[in-house]
């Protein structure tokens, strides 16, 4: 590869302003609006190149010393982070390929959605593979190219001196930071990262029996790595929304039945609209509140396993509160013909609901 400095047609010793001078004097005649010849194309490019090394100080040293000797005096110190904490690679470059970042969506769904599961299309930002180079950072056509400075290696070398004589210590490459290639015409598409933002849809089975904080893993389904590196995973956070008349205690579904009096003591049927169709309830003469009336296999599909839960319904007896002569008059009657109990103490209970909740656990 020609040198830089013999490229750009400067001394060893130029100055910054030279070497910038001489930059735009052979940008002006090389540049492919100016020069469209495929010749003048591959010397723009070399002069590009050579000036992006000579105008960074950093970049400049590096080349000068030509990956071998810097000269540094270095302690105890420098050294044991040079050959344990700075950065020193076996094998040779680091790829450019990374793996993808993981991904996390939030994602509602219905109680009714956690009997069976669901289907969704879920749209998403992410980072997907570009379109235009497929993953390999550069302008179709043109290829990377082996950095000149570290001659592929993505390490520098030095030889430095300390107390233990001339040691050998390798830190990256500061032009190529250690990938051992440049890129000299990146893909205009992805700005040479070989991916890019997109918005996406993804389809999704949500399996009956998720629930509130749950998890699922989709393996690969996260962003598109660096360089076409391979995707990470996505992950969906489970949120059931509530529910008015519904709600679950494990694969079970639970709900309370207002049941009037008169049915109460009679007994009487009733067919109800559940989550997943219609049930038909049964309720026996003298049914009490707080009582839980269960429909087998009507709950909800069990995420690990098989079967369905069930269907837990707790009996509210409806008192009527407002009367008209007549029927008080009958209720009277009913009293008079069967011997009541007189109030009484019983076991303190908030309630229903807290009846409701014994029943339910079986507390």
């Amino acid at each position: 590869m020609a040198d830089h400095y013999e490229v750009l047609g400067v001394a060893r010793d130029a100055s910054a302003d030279d070497i910038k001078k001489a930059y735009r004097r052979l940008a002006r005649q090389l540049h492919p609006d100016v020069n469209p010849g495929a010749d003048a194309a591959e010397k723009f490019k070399d002069v590009t190149h050579a000036y992006d090394v000579l105008s960074d100080p950093r970049q400049r040293q590096e080349y000068d010393l030509g990956g071998s000797q810097g000269g540094q005096q270095f302690g105890f110190g420098d050294i044991f982070e040079s050959f344990f904490g700075g950065g020193m690679r076996a094998g040779g470059p680091k790829s450019r390929q990374e793996r993808g970042q993981d991904a996390l969506l939030r994602v509602e769904i219905d109680l009714e959605d956690v009997v069976f599961g669901t289907h969704r299309d879920l749209e998403i930002d992410t980072a997907v593979l570009c379109d235009v180079c497929q993953g390999a950072c550069t302008q179709p056509g043109t290829s990377l190219a082996t950095c000149d400075i570290c001659h592929g290696s993505g390490q520098i070398q030095r030889a430095v001196r300390s107390l233990l004589g001339n040691v050998m210590t390798s830190t990256p490459c500061t032009v190529c930071r250690g990938y051992g290639t440049v890129i000299p015409f990146p893909c205009t598409n992805c700005a040479g990262q070989g991916r890019v933002r997109a918005r996406t849809t993804i389809p999704v089975d949500i399996p009956g029996g998720v629930e509130t904080g749950l998890r699922l893993q989709m393996s690969g389904m996260g962003e598109v790595g660096q360089a076409g590196g391979p995707a990470g995973d996505l992950y969906l956070e489970i949120k059931v929304r509530h529910h008015d008349v519904f709600s679950r205690a494990g694969d079970d579904l639970l709900a309370t039945l207002e049941v009037q009096m008169t049915d109460a003591i009679l007994g009487t049927t009733a067919t109800l609209e559940a989550l997943d169709g219609p049930v038909e309830i049964e309720v026996k003469p003298g049914v009490q509140s707080a009582e839980v009336l269960t429909v087998p296999d009507r709950g909800i599909t069990r995420l690990r396993g098989t079967g369905r839960g069930d269907l837990r319904i707790g009996v509210q007896v409806v008192t009527p509160t407002k009367l008209d002569a007549k029927a008080t008059e009958l209720v009277r009657q009913l009293a008079g013909r069967n011997k009541q109990k007189a109030p009484q103490f019983s076991h303190f209970q908030q309630g229903l609901f807290a009846k409701l909740r014994d029943r339910f656990l079986g507390v």
